[in-house]
């Protein structure tokens, strides 16, 4: 029998009482709409492996399912979400996460088929990239299990030769393309993800351990000090801030491509 982490376990299990209290809201929201049809919900992210930011940071999930979600239970998500969001109007926009079912947890390549997907108070219809192999990858070796199964009893591992290729054709895919689009760089969340982003794609070419962006950052720093100042900008962002420097950042993206991509 599937069985939730306890509640009072979950209020100690990170160091903030609120995004602890969000946990609760999360599990006991998700198990009350989906009931027998949820095999497990899992914490991942930044929360996870120890580099958790509280000004900047998401709170990440997975929650798996035995089906995909009807029309009626999709709205019942969608409600529920937004009642969290109310409750705790700090994280209302940085709750993020998806629903997936069973069913393409055994696909051999990257699903097709769109899930729900949370990410700045919203929820959408979204179908996965390269990000797949990462997020199953982090899960696997770091993740917490909310609800259901641990995650390296019912998950498969990863091999990070898998890992780097995905994390190549993130960026060629998915970063390199913003070269061109000048609204990209206007948002100052996007350019400091980003560049902790690639940070971690570079660090990933050269180790073959999850990384935190803290880690990758510091790594980065040390073998190419000359992208020390823009990094050390990024780390330091937090909501709400300005950040600019849009013409630096795409020179980041540039060398990464130059070191990673070809």
């Amino acid at each position: 029998m599937v069985k939730p982490m306890e509640v009072s376990k979950i209020k100690t299990l990170t160091p903030y009482q609120d995004i602890n209290d969000v946990l609760v809201l999360l599990t006991q929201g998700a198990k009350g709409v989906l009931g027998n049809d949820l095999v497990g919900l899992y914490l991942t992210g930044s929360l996870t492996y120890g580099d958790f930011n509280l000004e900047s940071s998401d709170i990440d999930f997975l929650a798996v399912m035995k089906k995909e979600l009807s029309p009626e239970k999709l709205e019942e998500i969608k409600a529920m979400h937004k009642t969290i969001g109310q409750a705790f109007p700090k994280w209302a926009r940085r709750i993020e996460g998806s629903y997936i079912t069973e069913a393409m947890l055994n696909e051999e390549e990257t699903p097709k088929n769109p899930r729900p997907y949370v990410n700045e108070g919203k929820v959408s219809s979204y179908v996965y990239g390269n990000e797949w192999t990462l997020n199953l990858y982090v899960l696997y070796e770091c993740g917490i299990a909310l609800y259901g199964p641990d995650p390296k009893d019912y998950f498969k591992p990863v091999s990070i030769e898998k890992v780097r290729e995905a994390s190549k054709r993130d960026l060629l895919e998915e970063w390199e393309p913003k070269l061109k689009d000048e609204s990209f760089f206007k948002n100052s969340h996007y350019k400091a993800y980003l560049i902790l982003t690639l940070c971690r794609i570079l660090h990933r070419a050269n180790s073959t351990k999850v990384a935190s962006k803290k880690v990758a950052s510091t790594w980065t720093k040390e073998e190419y000090p000359q992208w020390k100042d823009l990094i050390e900008t990024a780390e330091n962002w937090k909501h709400g801030v300005e950040f600019d420097r849009a013409q630096e950042v795409k020179e980041f993206i540039k060398f990464t491509i130059e070191k990673v991509g070809h």
